[in-house]
């Protein structure tokens, strides 16, 4: 496939903003006073992103939507091989929100949040790694 300079250049800003959500999450996961719920959250704009690059890639239009499952499922509908990945990033969606707003206390795990960080830059790998980028 031989995309237009507009499409090859969002896609590739679509990919870089998932990788400053990626460094985010590790600084974050690394700070003195750790970020629990900051790494989660940057953990799902990652995947979210790098989701979005491949559909941009695809010139396949996507709404407005921090759903993983829903990105996933459009992106699953151009390259079925994406199964395993979009089937560990689906419970992510969750953390665009679930400790960004006031109400219950609910402190998540480090080793929520390690896990979580595994599965983002796997996903990111993943979605990359489909993506002729270097060819174009």
């Amino acid at each position: 496939m031989q995309p237009s300079e507009a499409r090859l250049t969002d896609t590739r800003e679509w990919l870089s903003r998932a990788d400053l959500d990626l460094r985010s999450a590790r600084h974050a996961l690394a700070a003195d006073s750790l970020l629990v719920e900051d790494v989660l959250f940057h953990c799902q704009q990652a995947v979210e992103k790098a989701l979005k690059a491949f559909l941009t890639w695809h010139d396949e239009p996507f709404r407005k939507t921090h759903s993983l499952e829903e990105l996933g499922e459009q992106c699953l509908r151009l390259d079925a091989a994406l199964g395993p990945v979009v089937d560990q990033v689906a419970p992510l969606t969750e953390y665009a929100w679930r400790f960004r707003y006031p109400g219950p206390p609910e402190r998540p795990s480090l080793e929520e949040a390690q896990q979580a960080l595994v599965i983002a830059e796997a996903a990111c790998e993943a979605v990359v790694r489909r993506l002729p980028l270097s060819q174009a």
